[in-house]
């Protein structure tokens, strides 16, 4: 059969057509004359008229009777879904140009997926052009090269005309028509093959990175993932038209029955993928027989596509569905059994699920024709693939793990081996070692605990003698002069009387934790001497440095505001005396301590809550 053929009018046509243009002139033409960058819905501007027993033809459609029977939508609905139907149906469009200059607009079927379109476009010369075209005929057969069935409008200025469709499927049939100028129509084709071409990238790269998984770890699943991908890909591409002009069997390579029976093969491969993923043969082993019972169902079923497409057609979209759902369900129930791939699974197959949802929903009818509804199916594919990225990802890094733990186990093993050949004198001597090494670490420990004072938490008096006498002969040695500082906190004795040991205890807690914050330099140490008495070291400092880190720690333990009855000021204040060990002086630390109490002893008889330096009166 040609794609399209002249059709020239018989007198009793002509009478016809004009006849039925008299009826239309209630509804009137619709102007094309402008048109914008957005394509114009027509289903509120064509007429519809059901061909049950698919016999009328051009000249029965286009007589006065048939004419009347016409029906127009009155809702503005993006297409017109007519469910799964044997019927053909034909459409009318009466168009107008209204201008001063001829124009060209596309008239554009934008579903691929339609069995048989038939196009009567008038030529200009009182006759009609005939195009015959659809998914189950050669793609050779289009008027315009585009994934969707487009057809060229010439109008001359100030013409008319009336154009006829007729549409058949053996599926699903939904029919979205739109009018196009040339120009957005371009535009909006070249972002539609971008964006199918980003696709298809993805799509790509996943095969060729899970067939290079496959060749390295020689796993079935990156196989059975390989399969699937492939198999989505093609039946994708078979469902956007854009499959080559190829027969197989017999049948156009963008036949319904080729695509249905991509999307069962692609629908096998992912049952595989996911009884190897979930590992379902262990954790569920009687749904995992029924999951192979769809397989193999799946297998078979382009025989009967083959045979009786239009017949099983309803029935294949709730099988897929309630595959969808099957699958669902079997990754809920292995996440909640807390196997790790089932929520990869969940997240990204559920992707996957919902966009194939949505396309399947649309072809019932049931949601409107839309960016997500038409190509749900694409973009669910393309997020399920990336995030299955990650889950692929994750199972090698597990399967990293589960062999590291495997090597050390068997390294472990094999160091036991070892051992018990071993001679019982090795064995102690190991146990001897082990032994004196954990008594270095109690050791250094203790020693730790050894120079800190356990109710303060800062250095006790141990640890200052030792630091004390290193600093001493330091700075003899660099002729760098050595500040010593002694405090002790005023009237404590009766603080202890009046608010008891466990006050006491947190009196002398708490101006230690002043006494560290304040005298905050690393050099610098801090110590509890003993009692209620304290002690800091400041090497490098002089005589007038040091009494100001004193004078700012009696304010600082007076800002405690700690009451205090038994003392004449009302609140804990602490008494300090200050020695400094000059560059060029060669007395023992003793000497130096000796001094700096002295000091403190001064500053009490003086009334206490002050420093003192050594020498003052």
């Amino acid at each position: 059969m040609k794609a399209h053929r002249r059709l020239r009018f018989s007198p009793w046509l002509l009478l016809s057509l004009l006849l039925s243009l008299s009826t239309r002139a209630d509804v009137g033409y619709l102007d094309v004359a402008q048109l914008g960058t957005q394509p114009l819905s027509l289903t509120t501007h064509v007429g519809m008229l059901e061909d049950a027993a698919r016999v009328l033809t051009l000249e029965d459609v286009s007589s006065r009777e048939m004419s009347e029977r016409f029906r127009y939508e009155q809702v503005g609905s993006s297409s017109f879904a007519l469910g799964f139907t044997r019927s053909a149906y034909w459409f009318r469009l009466d168009v107008d140009n209204a201008s001063e200059q001829s124009v060209t607009r596309l008239l554009v079927v934008d579903n691929p997926r339609i069995s048989l379109v038939d196009a009567y476009v008038p030529d200009g010369q009182g006759g009609y052009r005939a195009w015959f075209t659809g998914a189950d005929r050669p793609q050779g057969g289009k008027a315009y090269d585009n994934r969707n069935f487009v057809f060229p409008l010439h109008l001359a200025a100030h013409s008319q005309q009336v154009v006829y469709l007729r549409v058949e499927s053996s599926i699903g049939l939904l029919v979205p028509l739109q009018l196009w100028s040339v120009q957005a129509f371009h535009a909006y084709e070249r972002e539609d093959y971008m964006a199918r071409a980003g696709y298809m990238g993805i799509a790509i790269a996943m095969i060729l990175f899970n067939l290079m998984l496959f060749i390295a770890l020689r796993e079935r699943i990156y196989l059975l993932y390989v399969t699937f991908v492939l198999c989505a890909v093609c039946a994708l591409t078979i469902k956007n038209g854009m499959a080559p002009d190829w027969t197989l069997f017999g049948l156009p390579l963008n036949s319904n029955v080729v695509y249905y029976s991509g999307a069962s093969l692609a629908l096998s491969g992912m049952l595989l993928f996911m009884r190897s993923m979930l590992q379902t043969t262990r954790l569920l082993p009687q749904v995992d027989r029924g999951l192979l019972a769809l397989v193999v169902l799946y297998l078979v079923s382009p025989l009967i596509y083959a045979v009786a497409l239009p017949q099983v057609s309803r029935v294949a979209i709730f099988v897929y569905l309630l595959t969808a759902f099957v699958m669902m369900g079997v990754g809920l129930a292995c996440a909640l059994k807390r196997q790790r791939s089932a929520y990869f699974f969940l997240a990204a197959f559920g992707l996957l699920i919902l966009g194939g949802a949505t396309t399947t929903l649309r072809a019932l009818g049931i949601l409107p024709t839309n960016a997500f509804t038409e190509d749900g199916l694409q973009i669910g594919s393309s997020l399920e693939m990336l995030l299955l990225a990650f889950a692929l990802a994750d199972r090698i890094n597990v399967m990293r793990q589960e062999k590291l733990q495997a090597q050390a186990r068997l390294l472990q093993t094999q160091e036991q081996l070892v051992e018990t050949l071993q001679h019982s004198e090795r064995e102690l001597e190991h146990r001897v070692a082990v032994r004196t090494e954990e008594l270095q670490v109690l050791n250094s420990r203790l020693e730790t605990l050894s120079l800190t004072d356990a109710l303060t938490g800062i250095a006790n008096r141990r640890h200052f003698d030792e630091v004390l006498a290193k600093e001493c002969k330091r700075a003899q040695r660099v002729g760098e002069p050595l500040a010593l500082a002694v405090l002790d906190v005023d009237w404590f004795k009766a603080y202890n009387d009046h608010y008891g040991h466990p006050a006491g205890d947190s009196c002398l807690q708490q101006i230690a934790h002043t006494l560290a914050a304040t005298i905050s330099r690393s050099t610098d140490l801090v110590a509890r001497y003993g009692g209620e008495e304290f002690v800091f070291l400041a090497p490098s400092t002089g005589l007038a440095g040091a009494q100001s880190m004193a004078e700012k720690l009696v304010k600082a333990v007076e800002a405690l505001t700690l009451s205090h009855e038994r003392s004449p000021l009302g609140h804990v204040t602490i008494s300090v005396g200050i020695a400094l060990m000059q560059s060029d002086a060669n007395s023992p630390a003793q000497t130096l301590l000796q001094r700096a109490d002295a000091a403190l002893y001064r500053a009490k008889s003086q009334g206490r809550n002050r420093v003192v330096c050594d020498g003052q009166a």
